[in-house]
């Protein structure tokens, strides 16, 4: 009977631990570090439970490669990048702004789909509400 209480138990607290894990991996914030006097906070984005919902299955539609030319290279996916690798800061040529890029991207979507977030306040939460 010791035994099954404490297997139970054990497997209980092992569940709870990788859900607890799997959440907190999944509460991503927009990494907005690379701007000196950010105006709202960090916009907060749950990465797999949005495309879950939305059901987005490629990537690249959100972690978009563009060629040297400025067109969209199919099958390709900067996911393992940061948008500010590609974006600076201002804009140069044709390539928006970082915070533009967030905007076009993310916003423009929401748009074009009329399902989403696109008042400032329902991405840029403060932490403390």
């Amino acid at each position: 009977m010791k035994k099954t209480f404490f297997l139970l138990t054990f497997l209980f607290t092992t569940l709870c631990l990788l859900i607890s894990i799997h959440a907190q991996e999944d509460m991503v914030e927009i990494d907005n570090s690379v701007f000196e006097t950010p105006q709202r906070p960090a916009a907060i984005f749950k990465h797999d439970s949005h495309n879950e919902k939305a059901g987005l299955e490629d990537c690249a539609l959100c972690h978009h490669v563009y060629d040297e030319k400025g067109n969209l290279s199919e099958g390709q996916s900067s996911e393992d990048s940061k948008c500010a690798d590609c974006h600076a800061i201002k804009a140069s040529g044709s390539k928006p702004g970082l915070m533009k890029a967030f905007h076009l991207n993310c916003k423009g979507c929401h748009l074009a789909k009329k399902a989403g977030p696109i008042l400032c306040g329902e991405c840029h939460k403060n932490k403390d509400k």
